[in-house]
C-alpha cells in the first residue's frame, strides 16, 4: 500500500468510526514508507543541570501513530539519543512515532538514575505524545545493550518508587507501564556480563560496571535474570530479543537462559539468534541489519494489530 493509499484508507475508516460512535485506532502497516520530520527538545534536566534531549522522528500524516521510546546503549556510561538513528529512522518511516532520549550517564549519577529517566520519559510521552500525532494509549520500547537492561527494568517494575522518583508536573497522573519491548543484545544478566568482562580482561567494561552499580550490590538487585530467579513479583509484557551468535560481550547462552526463564515465569518472549553477528551488528548495513529492522517492525505490528 502506498503512503497516499494508506492515508486515504485511514481517513475513510476514521469517518466510518466517528459516524458509528466509536473510537478507531488505525492499524499499523510495517511495509509503509512515509516521510519524516525530525525535531528535538529538552524533556528534562539532570541533577547536575545537563539538558537531556528527546529526538522525535514524526511520520507525515494525521495518525495517530504507534509510539516507540528508544533507549540507547553505551554500557550506562556513554552515547546518547543519536546512537540508534538508522534503526529509529527505519521504524519511524513505516508509520511509528519514535522518540529517542538522552539518559543520565553513570559518571553523572549511578543506578538507578537512567531508569528514572526512562520511567519519566514514558509518563511524559503519555501526556505529550498526541502533540506529534502519536497514540499514547499503548507505548512500546526499543532498547539496545545497556538500554535493553534499562528497558527490562522499566517493563518489569513500572511502578517501583525508586524508578518513579522524578515527578511529572503539569499533567495528569499516569504510570510508566509500557505495552511491549523490542531489544538488541540486552544486558539481561548484569553480573554474568561483568564476569565475562573480567575473564576477557576488558578493563574499560569492568570500570563501566563499577561506575554504574553503586553500591556494588545493586548489580544483583537490578539484575533481570536474578529478579526472575528470586521470583520477585514483576509485570510481564511481550519481549523480543535479537541476539548475535558471535557476541562475546553479551553471551548467547546467557541471553537464551534469560529468555527461557522469562517464558517459564509466564512471560511472552521471542528470542531470535542472528548467525555471524557480533554485539552491535546493526551498526553495519547488510542483510542481517535489514533482517533486524524488519523483525522489529513485524513485532510492533503483532502488538499493535493483534497477533495472527
Amino acid at each position: 500500500m502506498t503512503a497516499l493509499g494508506r492515508r486515504d484508507f485511514l481517513k475513510s475508516m476514521s469517518v466510518i468510526g466517528v459516524a458509528a460512535g466509536f473510537k478507531v485506532t488505525p492499524r499499523y502497516y510495517p511495509d509503509a514508507k512515509l516521510e519524516l520530520t525530525v525535531s528535538e527538545l529538552e524533556y528534562r534536566r539532570t541533577k547536575a543541570g545537563r539538558s537531556l534531549l528527546a529526538r522525535i522522528y514524526q511520520p507525515t500524516g494525521a495518525g495517530p501513530f504507534p509510539i516507540v521510546l528508544d533507549l540507547h546503549g553505551g554500557a550506562w556510561n556513554n552515547k546518547d539519543r543519536k546512537a540508534e538513528e538508522p534503526m529509529d529512522r527505519a521504524i519511524a518511516s513505516s508509520g511509528v512515532l519514535v522518540v529517542a532520549i538522552d539518559m543520565t550517564l553513570a559518571p553523572e549519577a549511578p543506578y538507578p538514575a537512567c531508569i528514572q529517566d526512562a520511567n519519566y520519559a514514558v509518563r511524559w510521552l503519555k501526556t505529550k505524545g498526541a502533540m506529534w500525532n502519536g497514540d499514547p494509549s499503548r507505548i512500546g520500547v526499543y532498547g539496545s545493550s545497556s538500554g535493553g537492561h534499562v528497558a527490562e527494568l522499566l517493563a518489569m517494575r513500572p511502578r517501583d518508587p525508586r524508578y518513579n522518583a522524578i515527578p511529572l508536573t503539569g499533567g495528569p497522573a499516569v504510570d510508566a507501564s509500557v505495552a511491549y519491548i523490542a531489544m538488541r543484545s540486552p544486558i539481561s544478566n548484569t553480573f554474568a556480563r561483568f564476569q565475562n568482562a573480567e575473564t576477557l580482561k576488558r578493563d574499560a567494561m569492568v570500570t563501566n560496571n563499577k561506575t554504574f552499580f553503586v553500591p556494588w550490590d545493586s548489580i544483583h538487585e537490578s539484575n533481570p535474570q536474578e529478579i526472575l530467579d528470586r521470583r520477585e513479583p514483576v509485570t510481564k509484557i511481550p519481549f523480543l530479543i535479537m541476539q548475535g551468535a558471535l557476541d562475546d560481550n553479551v553471551r548467547p547462552a546467557v541471553q537464551e537462559k534469560f529468555a527461557q526463564t522469562y517464558k517459564a515465569a509466564g512471560g511472552d518472549i521471542q528470542y531470535r539468534l542472528f548467525e555471524g553477528c557480533e554485539h552491535e551488528w546493526v551498526a553495519t548495513p547488510g542483510p542481517q541489519t535489514d533482517r533486524a529492522r524488519e523483525m522489529v517492525k513485524a513485532f510492533i505490528a503483532q502488538q499493535v494489530n493483534g497477533k495472527k
